[in-house]
Order: structure tokens, then C-alpha cells, then sequence
């Protein structure tokens, strides 16, 4: 049933953002100890006045070192801007990554972002950020470099595990609530990689030939979240954009991230990504990062001397410098970072970050594990001591479940370029350290011996008949099997960067096979950067999506396994039957420099395409089991009066409100995501749905809650690329709500 009523227009309460502010900070106020008490933001003008203040005592060289890194491996950090010690500026700090910081001891390693998206829970994303902050701003980092959005258009992209999955709604709320976190407590969050950087195959010389309705709908949208967020810098991407590098487009840049969303913070080009000076500086690049123009070739950079030059000749003005300077010292006087900042203790500084921060970091593990398939209920195990003579028995299989022989740090390299052990996180420069990782074997085995149950295990992924033997012993088979992926500068097992196919890795296909043929109660987990292929599928009893989870994976496991976490994780994209069923691929070979890749699917990306394709997924989008069982009922959308005629980025006008109620049919608590898609009126090109809204609801056995949410005048509308302008169609909407994309339970509509 579904109830329609109308009101007048509002916007979205700025008086329960404020209370929503309040709680975080008095939770803030409890896990960041002494380091709030010496922060205090500023507002954007507020911090403006202090930063044209701060620029106008500035010499050039002085201007121009603001924007110019010291290059590779001039300073403590990633990236460097030098110190101005006459007006105490100390200089600023930036350093990866999405999972922590990047080369530091005693700091954590937290589940990967497409983990955190998994969860679908706008909370835990805030606390995850919250918790990144602290580390950050304990070990001195200025600049911490995330979130990343990549929107993960091809399935096998090398760094899509560093993103929050292949929706723009989805990616725009996670980065939104991400950067309100690592912002919380002082320190600069950076949104990247802005934009097109869909593959690493060709990243530094590809063209991403990307239509303006679809940069404005799809693959800005997160990018636009993120200034509404408040965000202080961002990242420019490798790859030209419809023929200009990300680096040097004034219309991407200059047109649509400073003018039209209004950004007023800093842009900072990806590692050496910027290939001009004066065409950089006048298309929009703030900051040259890491200042030089290759690796170690310091001070020659397209920035510094070059930058002077250009300013003293006219090449660039001394207003474009200004505002490069200002830009840059703006979102350090708005995150409070001229009073109290910690100094660089990256290592060897005796400096412990971590805190408690293992509990949010097994928390958001657990909360983002997928259950795919449960057959007759075989999952949770119990925790019941078993009959006298008859313990329960687990046969751990693969090398996934257990430890790296060189540790947890030693396979690869600093940044994680092999796996040989069980996979927690991918390669590149979005890792951390880990302090210590818990294998599956570790944890498991811990559950079950606490349980009085045994568990025995065959890690090699290759020796299928000691594999078979120990199953076939045992009650239970939990195959371990993963797939792994990062940036093109490692190359792991023949893939650069970009998995070269869909498959999983280390001949797991094979050994489930044989594992599923002598137990009939076969389990397969998986540790994955991305959708896979399941060609075993039907032969198994359960599968356990458990992404990239961090230093807690094992216990985030066990968690999930023995019951004590109700898997509550949703899909953040589809798990196709072929690789050809997505609706773009990886580019591996071109026989041009600079290939050309076209974006023809348009805003077709992920369900949209399978919806209008009509493919059916294995697993749909937002799709995830849980040990218990929800209903649907009672849809009502109230309508406002009054819809605005002029609309831009910033608009949060609210012109629907959709209320619904979900209820737990089952009989154990646990929580389900209902998910809000939007069908637009017929003739607009869009796609049959699109997803709007979320909410992540924990219920008792029996337990019901309201679950309110609103769409805006954006979110209702299209962008119309001859007027240059976001429009609200006339005509009928249409409401899904479901536990997927594709299991939807109450349907509506509207007019505007």
C-alpha cells in the first residue's frame, strides 16, 4: 500500500545536522582524547581571511614554494611543502592511503573502502573516518589522501578496491560521511581521483572520452558530494579527459569543480601526473605534487623556477598565484592547523596511533561481509558444546586461511605486491603496514577449540589430494580462495595493476571443485578485490564474501561464522555470470600512444546496465543474506509544494518524503539495509532505476522500524547539457524500495 499527501517545501534540517554535529563531537570528545582539545575549526570565509592575510606577507618564492613539493623523497612524508620558519609555518605533510598511513609503525590497517561501503552504514563510514583522523593527526599528517572514487566501471580495475563500489548515489554518500570523519580532528582529507581514472593500463597516457551529462551524473557525483562535504583538497588523475590531461582541463577543473560546485579548496596533482607548468597552473592545478618531474630529479619541476618565470614574464598572473597560495593555506586555517598540530612521526618516533581502533576495524569487517549463499541454514556454526566423543571438525583449506611465510609485511615489499597468504588488502600505494594481521586459521581455530571442536587444514593451493583427504574427514570444508589487484607499477602474477580476468586466484576454482566432490558441507569464503567469477557455484553449500577486511580479518570472520555477528553486508556491485556481461572492459593492448577510450555505455554503469540489457546477475547489486528475515510494508511518499526552478550542486531542497516500515520475521536480531531507487519520467534516457536513498535498520526478532527518507530537487533531476543546468523533468516517478536492486518490495509514485 502506498500513501501519497503534500506540504510545504523544505530543506533538509540544519537544526538535526546540527545535533547530528553534537553527538559526533561528544563521541569524538571520548576516542581523541587531549587532540580535540587543541582543535577548532574555522568557516570557509574565516579561514580565507586568515589565508589572503598569510599569502600577502608572502615574497614569490615564498608563493611559489607553497604550491611546489619538494619532490620524491625530500621529506618525511609522501608529499612535502616546504617550511616558511619566518611566519611559522611549518610546512605541510601529505600521505596516503585509503587503509591508514602509508609507511608508519605502530599505526592500523583498516578494512579496505569497498569494505566500509559494504556495510552500508553511514555511522560506521563516519567512525571509520573518525578513527583514521586520529592517526593521522597523532603521526602529523597535514594531508591525508583519501577518500578515492573511482567508480569502478571496469569490473577487473586495478584499484576499484580502494572505492566505494559502482553506484555515484552509494560512492557520494560513503566519500560524504569518510570525509566528515578524517576531517573531524583537524587534518585535510583529499578527494581523488578526479577524473576518469577507470583502469591502470594506459593511466598516464589514456583518453577517457566521457560525455558531459554522464561526467555530470555519474562519475562527478561523488566528487560533488565531496565539496558538499566540506572537503579541503582534491586529485587530479593521471589520464586526459576528453583530450586534456585531468591535470591541466579547465573545464573539469576550473568549469565544473570550482566554478560550478563551488570548491574552494585546493587541487594537487596524482604523483607526477601533471605534465605542463603554465598550462597546469591556468587550467586549474593548484599544488605540483610530488614536485619534481620525474622520480629523484629534484628541483626540476614544472612548478618552482618554472612557475616564477612564468609569473615574472606574464605567462601566469601574480592574481592566479595568489589564488593557487590562498587556495592551499585556506583548509589549513579552516581545520585549525596553525595552533597544536603534531609534528612528522611517521617511524622510528615511538608513537602509537592506534588507540582502540581494532574494534571499529573488526566491527566494520564483520559488518561488511556479504553472505551469498546459505543452503538449508548450514551457517552460523554452533558454539553449543558437542556430544561426549562426537566434537565438531573443520577442514581449513587454501593458502587464504592461513599466514604469508614472510609475514604479513614481508611478501612484496612495502607496498604489497604478492600474496601468498590469507588477502586483507590489495597492492599499491593504497595499503598500510600492518601492525599484526589475524588469519581465518588463527581465529577459527581459536572459536573452535573454545568450543570444544577440532580444526585441521592443507594450505596448499596446489597438492589437491592432501586438500581432498583433510575434508574428507571433516564435517565442515572451508575452501579459502582470493583475488587480488592494485596499481600498474607492481605487476603480481602477470597482472599490471588491473586483474587480467575475472577468475580467482591460485587454482581455487579447481580445489573447490575437488573440496565440494568429497563434502557435501562445503563452504567457500572469499577474499577478493572485486566480483568474481563462480563457475563451482551450485556444487557448494555456502559462500562468504568477505572483501578485504584489514589487521582484524580473521576475527571479523569468526564473528560472522559462529553467530555472534549476523552478516548484514550488501553488495556494492554486481557478480556477472561472463566478464562480457558488464557493460565495459579493460583495455589491455592498443596500438596507439594515447588510446582513446570511449564511454559508450553512458550512464549505464553496473545494474543499470544488466536492468537494461536485461541480463540476469549471479548476484545483483546491494545484494546480501542475513541469518534472519525482513518484511516490507507501508510505503507513503509526502510531497512538498514547492519544487525549485533554479537547481546547482549545493541544492538540498527536499521535494519528497518517502516513509516506509521494515520488520524482522525472523528469529534472531540483525539489521537489513532497504534501499531507496528512483524511476524518472519516461523519454529522459535514464535508467530504469537508480539508487536514491539507504538505511541501515538493526531489529530484534519481531522488531520493526520507520525508516524516513527524503530526495532532493538534485536527486530528482537530470542534467540538460544545452542549458548547462540540473532540471527537474515533469511527469511521473517512480519509487522501488527493496533488499537489492532487483528485490524490490513496495513500489510508488509520483508527479511533478
Amino acid at each position: 500500500m502506498m500513501i501519497m499527501s503534500r506540504t510545504y517545501a523544505t530543506r533538509r534540517s540544519s537544526c538535526l545536522l546540527v545535533l547530528l554535529f553534537l553527538s559526533y563531537v561528544a563521541v569524538i570528545s571520548v576516542s581523541c582524547g587531549s587532540s580535540i582539545d587543541t582543535f577548532s575549526s574555522s568557516s570557509w570565509d574565516e579561514a580565507y581571511v586568515k589565508a589572503t592575510s598569510f599569502v600577502g606577507q608572502l615574497t614569490l618564492d615564498e608563493k611559489v614554494s607553497i604550491t611546489t613539493g619538494l619532490g620524491w623523497g625530500g621529506g618525511l612524508c609522501v608529499g612535502n611543502i616546504n617550511p616558511i620558519p619566518r611566519l611559522n609555518f611549518p610546512g605541510l605533510c601529505l600521505q596516503d592511503s585509503p587503509t591508514g598511513v602509508r609507511f608508519a609503525d605502530l599505526a592500523s590497517a583498516f578494512p579496505a573502502s569497498i569494505n566500509a561501503a559494504q556495510t552500508w552504514d553511514k555511522t560506521l563510514l563516519y567512525n571509520r573516518g573518525v578513527a583514521m583522523c586520529e592517526e593521522y593527526r597523532g603521526k602529523g599528517v597535514n594531508i591525508a589522501l583519501q577518500p578515492m572514487m573511482n567508480m569502478g566501471r571496469v569490473a577487473a580495475g586495478g584499484r576499484n578496491w580502494e572505492g566505494f563500489g559502482g553506484d555515484p548515489y552509494l560512492q557520494g554518500e560513503a566519500a560524504y560521511q569518510t570525509i566528515l570523519g578524517v576531517q573531524s580532528c583537524g587534518v585535510i582529507a583529499c578527494a581523488k581521483h578526479y577524473i576518469g581514472n577507470e583502469q591502470e593500463h594506459y593511466r598516464d597516457q589514456e583518453t577517457s572520452n566521457i560525455d558531459d551529462r554522464t561526467i555530470h551524473e555519474v562519475y562527478g557525483w561523488p566528487f560533488m558530494k565531496s565539496v558538499q562535504a566540506g572537503v579541503g583538497s582534491f586529485m587530479c588523475s593521471y589520464n586526459q579527459v576528453n583530450g586534456t590531461y585531468a591535470c591541466q582541463n579547465n573545464r573539469t577543473l576550473n568549469q565544473i569543480l570550482k566554478d560550478e560546485y563551488g570548491f574552494r579548496g585546493f587541487v594537487m596533482s596524482d604523483w607526477w601526473a601533471a605534465k605542463t607548468g603554465v598550462a597546469s597552473a591556468l587550467g586549474g592545478l593548484d599544488m605540483m605534487m610530488p614536485g619534481d618531474i620525474t622520480a629523484n630529479s629534484y628541483p626540476l619541476s614544472y612548478f618552482g623556477k618554472n612557475l616564477t618565470e612564468a609569473v615574472n614574464n606574464g605567462s601566469v598572473s601574480m592574481n592566479r598565484l595568489n589564488d593557487m597560495a590562498t587556495r592551499i593555506m585556506a583548509p589549513y586555517y579552516l581545520m585549525g592547523q596553525d595552533k597544536g598540530f603534531p609534528p612528522v612521526s611517521l617511524v622510528g618516533k615511538g608513537v602509537n596511533v592506534q588507540g582502540n581502533h581494532s574494534s571499529i576495524i573488526r566491527q566494520v569487517g564483520a559488518e561488511s561481509i556479504v553472505l551469498l549463499k546459505n543452503e538449508n541454514w548450514i551457517l552460523p556454526f554452533s558454539n553449543k558444546a558437542p556430544q561426549p566423543g562426537k566434537p565438531t571438525t573443520f577442514a581449513l583449506i587454501g593458502s587464504d586461511a592461513g599466514p604469508s611465510p614472510s609475514g604479513p609485511n614481508g611478501c612484496g615489499g612495502s607496498d604489497h605486491g604478492c600474496v601468498d597468504g590469507t588477502l586483507a588488502q590489495g597492492w599499491g600505494s593504497g595499503t598500510t603496514n600492518f601492525p599484526y594481521l589475524i588469519t581465518p586459521l588463527q581465529a577459527i581455530t581459536a572459536r573452535a577449540s573454545a568450543n570444544g571442536q577440532s580444526v585441521s587444514s592443507s594450505l596448499s593451493d596446489w597438492d589437491l589430494n592432501a586438500a581432498a583427504d583433510a575434508a574428507s574427514k571433516a564435517d565442515y570444508a572451508l575452501v579459502f580462495a582470493n583475488c587480488d589487484s592494485g596499481e600498474e607499477y607492481i605487476t603480481v602474477d602477470g597482472n599490471m595493476g588491473d586483474r587480467n580476468n575475472l577468475s580467482l586466484w591460485h587454482n581455487a576454482d579447481n580445489m573447490i571443485s575437488k573440496i565440494a566432490s568429497v563434502n557435501p558441507n562445503t563452504i567457500v569464503i572469499i577474499h577478493s578485490v572485486g566480483p568474481v567469477l563462480m563457475p563451482w557455484l551450485s556444487s557448494v553449500r555456502a559462500v562468504v564474501y568477505a572483501g578485504l577486511p584489514g589487521q582484524e580479518s580473521g576475527n571479523a570472520l569468526a564473528d560472522v561464522l559462529f553467530g555472534d555477528v549476523n552478516p548484514s553486508g550488501k553488495l556494492v556491485y554486481t557478480i556477472a555470470e561472463l566478464e562480457t556481461d558488464y557493460p565495459a572492459q579493460v583495455v589491455y593492448n592498443s596500438p596507439q600512444p594515447h588510446p582513446g577510450i570511449d564511454y559508450t555505455e553512458g550512464l549505464y554503469l553496473d545494474y543499470r546496465w544488466f536492468d537494461a540489457k536485461n541480463i540476469q546477475p549471479v548476484f545483483e547489486f546491494g545484494f546480501g543474506l542475513s541469518y534472519t528475515s525482513f518484511n516490507y510494508q507501508n510505503l507513503t511518499i509526502t510531497m512538498m509544494d514547492d519544487v525549485p526552478e533554479n537547481i546547482n550542486s549545493q541544492n538540498d531542497t527536499v521535494v519528497a518524503h518517502v516513509r516506509y516500515t521494515v520488520l524482522n520475521t525472523g528469529r534472531v536480531a540483525g539489521a537489513e539495509v532497504s534501499q531507496l531507487y528512483l524511476g524518472f519520467p519516461s523519454g529522459l534516457g535514464e535508467p530504469l532505476k537508480v539508487l536514491r536513498g539507504f538505511e541501515k535498520s538493526f531489529l530484534q526478532p519481531g522488531g520493526s522500524a520507520q525508516v524516513d527518507l527524503s530526495l532532493t530537487a538534485l536527486e530528482v533531476s537530470t542534467w540538460s547539457v544545452s542549458s548547462q543546468r540540473w532540471q527537474v523533468a515533469h511527469g511521473q516517478y517512480t519509487t522501488y524500495v527493496g533488499a537489492s536492486s532487483r528485490d524490490i518490495r513496495l513500489k510508488g509514485s509520483f508527479n511533478l
